[in-house]
């Protein structure tokens, strides 16, 4: 795959008001036909937490992130959504290889990397890059942008060194910047500028999937548009896999056709872009769809209502029994103390863990998981049941789902 300008950089896209923000390219759209290129499993991340004495113990773990799951298509882009210390970046490190996990897979493009070495890692780094949120942290004051973008292509020896400098101006014209500007240092670009220097950097080595951590949290909105606008072009043009983790979700919803909604270190609901916008089934969810301002609904009158969650978010090193969101949940039940609810299929493209999962008003009175779990309606454990083996935290989806509807198991 070659490296060639873009036809149409994202800046001179026309641009329309969606949710918020002022997006030009149509949204993306998913590819069934492709297979995985990402297929992430059960994936834990706990960091020590040690005492502040002579003698330094472990007194406890944070549990960043706790047996998370799913896929990302080949050419496609997942969303990453929820508040703050949820575990969304940790996750994308772990999958870039920032961070070797404590427990799970990763297996990308057919090759557990979860335990690879750093000899191991290295020719990996050629095929899974990331785009990190700060665009001024993240970029070396003291070297030029030359310097920034080339430092990949003479580290892994992709092309003689003499060629390196027209590949690095090839680059910032694919990002739409002044190809001459290669000898200027980061502090003399805005900050859009800068977050497209941050993703020529990433396109160098001509990756086959690009963690995007907050891409456009920093920026204004009109350059936020101009920076997904980009993204979205380059994934088109050079067939680039996204995980894109993000709290915008407007954004969230053109980039991404499926999106997963993380709360403290563990994935509550997984679903197609319309599924989830539309109809959302976890109470989180729901919740924090209902903060998302509705440019269109205001427009014709009427406004969603606003769930306010009361509490605060507990902490990650002692995390609540059972369901996590239990102590914030506004439905949540006994069992939801003695049971953590599987991420149970309810739909073609649907996931969600709740043991109450249910359109917004139209939750049901009793567990829908207890049957499946073994236990009664209060989460104790029922002798006369028949726990099944086939729900849990897989990383796709199956043929069978259970219907929520009818209390049967559907299939496409």
């Amino acid at each position: 795959m070659s490296i060639s300008p873009s036809e149409s950089h994202a800046s001179e896209a026309p641009a329309e008001p969606k949710g918020g923000v002022v997006l030009g390219n149509p949204a993306s759209k998913l590819d069934l036909s492709r297979p995985p290129i990402l297929e992430v499993d059960n994936l834990q991340m706990y960091f020590p937490v040690r005492n502040s004495g002579l003698i330094r113990r472990t007194v406890g773990y944070v549990q960043a992130v706790d047996g998370v799951s799913f896929q990302v298509p080949a050419g496609g882009s997942l969303g990453l959504v929820g508040e703050s210390g949820c575990g969304k970046s940790t996750t994308g490190r772990l999958i870039t290889r920032l961070y070797k996990p404590t427990a799970g897979r990763i297996d990308f493009d057919g090759r557990n990397i979860a335990n690879y070495s750093a000899s191991q890692l290295m020719p990996l780094r050629r095929e899974i890059q990331m785009i990190f949120q700060d665009p001024a942290t993240s970029l070396n004051p003291r070297h030029t942008v030359g310097a920034i973008v080339g430092a990949p292509l003479l580290i892994h020896k992709v092309i003689p060194k003499k060629q390196v400098l027209n590949r690095v101006q090839e680059l910032l014209e694919v990002v739409g910047l002044n190809p001459e500007h290669y000898n200027r240092y980061p502090h003399e670009f805005s900050g859009g500028q800068r977050q497209r220097i941050g993703i020529a950097r990433a396109l160098t080595l001509q990756p086959k999937l690009l963690v995007a951590d907050e891409p456009v949290s920093a920026l204004d909105v009109s350059i936020q548009a101009q920076v997904i606008n980009l993204l979205q072009d380059l994934q088109r043009e050079f067939d680039i896999a996204f995980l894109f983790i993000a709290h915008d979700l407007a954004i969230v919803r053109h980039f991404c056709p499926e999106i997963a909604v993380m709360y403290l270190g563990k994935i509550v609901e997984i679903s197609d872009r319309e599924t989830l916008y539309n109809r959302p089934n976890h109470p989180y969810t729901q919740a924090l769809l209902s903060a998302v301002p509705d440019v269109k609904q205001a427009a014709i009158g009427g406004r969603r209502e606003r769930i306010r969650l009361e509490g605060d978010v507990p902490s990650p090193v002692n995390p609540p029994s059972g369901c996590r969101f239990r102590t914030r949940c506004p439905i949540a039940k006994e069992i939801c103390a003695k049971v953590e609810p599987p991420l149970l299929q309810i739909g073609k493209r649907h996931k969600v863990a709740c043991h109450f999962a249910g359109e917004l008003g139209n939750h049901p009175t009793a567990p829908i998981t207890a049957g499946m779990l073994g236990v009664d309606d209060q989460g104790n454990h029922d002798p006369g049941a028949s726990p099944s083996k086939d729900i849990g935290n897989s990383p796709g989806f199956s043929d069978f789902w259970f219907d929520l509807k009818t209390r049967t198991m559907a299939k496409s």
